[in-house]
């Protein structure tokens, strides 16, 4: 009884190594990882060539996020120094594309609000991600 608790301390500091990995269906073993989409605001500030600000343009755009459910788990090891095996699965991209927004809501350095066509909107590129997956957690290489 007292090993079994002993367990559960170590457990639960090593958890938090691995965060949102564990995040997990206990006895299904469903993973369910994927791509939503995400409302944000963003801003962009262009500056002249010597650092002065020209504009500010922002808007609330829709994007991808990938989100969900990994299967991991911790379990006893004699091998590993800390006494336990980690197997953290997190939920990431697979595959990102390029995508052009544009920010509607443009503004002078003094607060007004820039009509002119050229001025008036402002084209940014982001990559958000088409697809998500499961990958091993710190796995940088795919």
């Amino acid at each position: 009884m007292h090993l079994q608790e002993l367990l559960l301390v170590a457990v639960a500091v090593v958890l938090p190594q691995c965060p949102r990995a564990l995040r997990y269906s206990q006895g299904t073993g469903d993973e369910n990882c994927e791509t939503l989409k995400s409302e944000i605001h963003l801003i962009k500030e262009e500056f002249d060539e010597l650092g002065r600000m020209q504009r500010t343009c922002n808007a609330d755009v829709i994007v991808n996020k990938c989100e969900g459910l990994c299967n991991s788990q911790v379990q006893p090891s004699v091998i590993t120094p800390t006494g336990f095996l980690k197997e953290c699965y997190c939920c990431r991209e697979s595959f990102l594309k390029e995508k052009v927004i544009t920010l509607t809501h443009c503004y002078d350095p003094d607060g007004t609000r820039l009509s002119s066509p050229e001025m008036a909107t402002m084209d940014i590129r982001l990559r958000e991600p088409t697809e998500c997956k499961c990958f091993k957690c710190g796995d940088f290489t795919r």
